[in-house]
């Protein structure tokens, strides 16, 4: 969904029953937050989307925040993983019993070890 206006204009015509939000592609955090609360509201399960880089450290605490705040339930929840490309970050995701483990670290959790930024940096 590219903004909380569609999200919701979506919800209330009953288009969809699961939403796979993209935390790189709305207006931040907040955005965010707005759409899982629109989606409790509505009955729509949230899938977050984690298939880039980077992807499954920054949805981690979104899926979080869902169990915490918002549904208070993981039995009818999932969220999206990819097994690849978490060597590149200082606190790299963790599955355990299949379920992202909380990070203990402060922050986003999308921090870039300096050797990968430098690595892969467009020099163009």
């Amino acid at each position: 969904m590219r903004n909380r206006i569609m999200d919701k204009q979506y919800r209330q015509a009953g288009s969809f029953k699961v939403m796979q939000i993209d935390a790189t592609r709305v207006a931040g955090p907040q955005e965010i937050v707005l759409e899982y609360l629109l989606a409790n509201k509505f009955g729509v399960r949230v899938c977050p989307h984690a298939g880039g880089v980077g992807l499954c450290e920054a949805v981690r605490h979104f899926a979080m925040f869902d169990y915490l705040a918002v549904s208070g339930q993981w039995d009818d929840r999932v969220t999206e993983y990819v097994d690849n490309q978490h060597e590149y970050f200082v606190h790299p995701t963790e599955i355990v019993n299949g379920r992202y483990k909380a990070p203990t670290a402060p922050g986003s959790g999308v921090d870039m070890k300096l050797e990968a930024a430098e690595r892969y940096l467009y020099k163009g």
